[in-house]
């Protein structure tokens, strides 16, 4: 095994699955190794209480089923610093290590914050024991906000949080070469890198070309065999990015800890997806 395969490898051991709360979730999460990272949206519908729900039924759990849980919390459905101040006192009851807190998908906010910087500093004068603190970070950039802007508010944002988590991206060179500007400029939070996990792939552009990764997407649209695994129903995987990726892994700049795989709640599937790569890598026969 090489050197960029054996980091490969660990950043395939630390990754962990973004999932969406619905009623049929804990069943599905048997899947998911005991102690794996879990990561747990926040609806721009429903807000966080889904949330804060899933985190609170999960912690419920045998300890043979316990998983470190980081629960989403989007600024724009929190109401105000009482509200804010009981999210807080929920999760931390709840034994929650880690939250992510992004500015979230709702066309309006639903009452003080408008971005995830306001809610942060808000948190940080309340106070929390939560050890860790995530922010989105968008390598093609953001619909609503300049480069440049972006590029000072995760300046600001990493007074507060510990770790950066890019929405996600089809193409290797586009999240190398963000890495590398964004160290350049001052960001030095370690960043979980966002791929897509297993799914269907026309529902997979659908959803790329909604949240704006555009450019990303055309990369995908290139790789070979695509055309013919929309015709046969064959689902996406991430082999090719991970690929693309591993070229640059011994970059210690870039400072990747590991992987946030978006599931789309194709749990069993993308766990399997991940359990057979890293088979693979440390050459064990699948």
């Amino acid at each position: 095994m090489s050197k960029n395969e054996k980091i490969m490898a660990g950043l395939m051991e630390q990754a962990y699955l973004e999932i969406i709360p619905t009623s049929t979730i804990l069943d599905r999460l048997v899947h998911v190794p005991r102690h794996s990272y879990v990561s747990i949206t926040c609806s721009p519908t429903h807000g966080v209480e889904p949330t804060l729900d899933i985190v609170e039924e999960l912690r419920a759990l045998p300890e043979e089923r316990q998983l470190k849980l980081v629960p989403h919390v989007a600024a724009r459905v929190v109401r105000d610093k009482g509200h804010l101040r009981e999210i807080l006192s929920r999760l931390e009851d709840a034994r929650v290590a880690s939250v992510f807190v992004p500015g979230g998908d709702a066309a309006q906010p639903v009452g003080d914050y408008d971005c995830s910087l306001d809610l942060l500093r808000d948190m940080a004068e309340i106070g929390y024991s939560i050890k860790d603190v995530g922010v989105a970070a968008h390598p093609e950039g953001h619909a609503l906000v300049e480069n440049d802007e972006l590029l000072r508010l995760l300046r600001e944002k990493q007074e507060i949080a510990t770790y950066l988590v890019t929405q996600m991206c089809f193409d290797p060179d586009v999240l190398v070469r963000w890495l590398r500007e964004i160290r350049s400029a001052g960001v030095t939070m370690p960043a979980w890198l966002g791929l897509p996990g297993v799914a269907e792939i026309p529902k997979l552009i659908a959803l790329s070309l909604k949240i704006g990764v555009g450019q990303s997407v055309r990369v995908l649209k290139k790789q070979k065999g695509l055309v013919r695994k929309m015709l046969t129903a064959r689902p996406y995987q991430p082999d090719d990015l991970l690929t693309g990726l591993q070229p640059y892994l011994d970059e210690a700049n870039l400072d990747i800890p590991g992987f946030h795989l978006f599931s789309f709640n194709n749990i069993e599937r993308t766990e399997r997806w991940r359990v057979e790569t890293l088979k693979k890598l440390n050459g064990a026969v699948t």
